[in-house]
């Protein structure tokens, strides 16, 4: 059939198959330094600090305006990929977050630097859902599997290997580096992309700003205030007004998305067994691994002293370990299905976080922190294949962007709740601004992140649905 219906974009016949998987590595290319922006500049901060002038709100923003944006316009990203064309939405975002991305490197003040930080949020969050959906429009049935595994694996990889690329950039040519060396990427991305996948059509239909607006308005409310609770505390009022607030924005988006004639997010999905049960999944997996990030860039610094060089080389590993078992994933989940995956992936990072709670000053990083860390990565790059999978599997291809952008959602409101509870948790143990206090913040952190993961992987029999997922000619989906 026609791309206009809406089924899935196949490449020339006389395309082989080295092509196809050379549109996967353009696309899992620019997925990686989106993802990778979340977590790399965790290590630069202090560097950030010393040459702007940086005070600690400021210092927040760096990090929230990113994660901030990328979260709440993603829903709007992936509707605009559907109306728009995804190859066309997808570019524009790339260009926007490269464009950004420079501008951030050659930031001379707090201000310019956050004001970039919010431009990369925005390209990413028209990049993401955009690439996805051109990505499970490309491959169907097992080949879908393994693109898909190779995605996930980009999801939950870049974020670990921000850390360690941040690290090995901050301790060469400066902390600038970590935003320059998204530039080349992006333009090489841009300039390939035209002439290995085929554009896609306008379809028909209006963009729901009212709920474009609500979305966005919700999301940023919500993040903001789950951020400041690690700052100021659960109870103040910088805390409660914004998420009550973005709790309301929700619940008002919803009576708005089922009068709109056009919604931004088809609600029915959600009545759907696989959506939500994939997205609870998505948002646990997601809030437990870049809390891990979190904590653990902050505990090797810290409380066992490690440059910000050696804090990134602990780092390989694991984001080889979140790899491997999201690859893993990819291969089985339609063999096995998602409820055996996400059990022993919940469960073995369950057991990794036990192991974290024993570090103690001046411990070995190599021994006390790493198996632990491997062990929940492996665990956790495991679930978000199960997750996302689980929550695609029977999704109309006339909504793939705006099932993607959903998800993507989930995967970044997962990890901003993440950190703001851990942050909450340890406590004097994170503040960058205190003298070393010692393990204990850090250990109740990840005794509550231990006890998150065990409660999942006890109940997701019951939460997933049975056997493996469909195997069809239409899309499926995954962060």
């Amino acid at each position: 059939m026609s791309h206009a219906t809406g089924h899935p974009l196949h490449l020339p016949e006389t395309s082989v198959d080295s092509r196809r998987w050379s549109v996967l590595v353009l696309l899992c290319l620019a997925q990686f330094v989106v993802i990778l922006d979340v977590t790399v500049v965790n290590v630069a901060l202090p560097r950030m600090a010393a040459d702007l002038g940086l005070d600690r709100s400021a210092l927040t923003w760096v990090v929230t305006a990113y994660t901030l944006c990328f979260g709440g316009l993603m829903m709007l990203g992936g509707r605009l990929a559907d109306l728009l064309g995804r190859r066309q939405m997808f570019l524009i975002g790339l260009l926007a977050f490269t464009a950004a991305s420079l501008v951030a490197g050659l930031a001379h003040s707090g201000t310019l630097l956050v004001a970039a930080r919010v431009a990369q949020g925005v390209g990413a969050a028209l990049l993401s859902p955009a690439a996805l959906s051109i990505l499970t429009t490309t491959y169907q049935g097992p080949q879908r599997h393994r693109a898909l595994g190779v995605w996930g694996a980009i999801g939950g990889g870049g974020a670990a290997a921000g850390v360690l690329v941040g690290g090995l950039l901050v301790s060469g040519p400066g902390w600038e580096w970590i935003f320059f060396v998204n530039v080349p990427v992006g333009v090489v991305v841009a300039a390939l992309v035209p002439r290995m996948v085929p554009a896609t059509p306008r379809h028909q239909g209006r963009l729901d700003v009212p709920g474009a607006l609500l979305a966005t308005a919700a999301s940023g409310a919500l993040i903001y205030g789950l951020v400041r609770a690690g700052d100021v505390g659960w109870t103040a009022g910088t805390t409660l007004l914004p998420i009550i607030m973005g709790v309301a924005l929700y619940a008002v988006f919803a009576i708005v998305e089922h009068r709109v004639p056009a919604p931004l997010v088809q609600l029915r999905l959600f009545r759907q067994r696989p959506m939500v049960a994939g997205s609870v999944v998505m948002l646990a997996a997601s809030g437990l691994l870049i809390s891990g990030f979190f904590l653990n860039s902050l505990l090797l610094q810290r409380l066992l002293g490690l440059s910000a060089l050696r804090t990134g080389l602990v780092f390989l590993p694991v984001a080889i370990a979140t790899i491997i078992g999201a690859h893993l994933a990819g291969h089985l989940i339609g063999r096995i299905g998602p409820r055996p995956l996400a059990a022993v992936g919940f469960a073995t990072a369950a057991v990794g976080l036990v192991l974290l709670t024993r570090v103690a000053p001046g411990g070995n990083a190599w021994t006390d922190v790493l198996p632990g860390f491997v062990l929940t990565a492996a665990g956790l790059g495991t679930g978000f294949i199960t997750a996302t999978v689980t929550a695609m599997s029977r999704v109309d291809p006339h909504h793939a962007g705006m099932a993607s952008g959903t998800i993507n959602t989930a995967h970044e409101l997962g990890a901003t709740l993440g950190v703001a509870i851990v942050s909450t948790i340890a406590g004097a143990s994170i503040d960058t601004s205190a003298a070393v206090t010692g393990a204990g913040g850090f250990a109740d952190a990840f005794w509550a992140c231990a006890i998150a993961a065990s409660v999942i992987a006890a109940t997701v029999p019951w939460l997933l649905p049975p056997g493996p997922p469909p195997v069809t000619d239409g899309p499926v989906f995954v962060h």
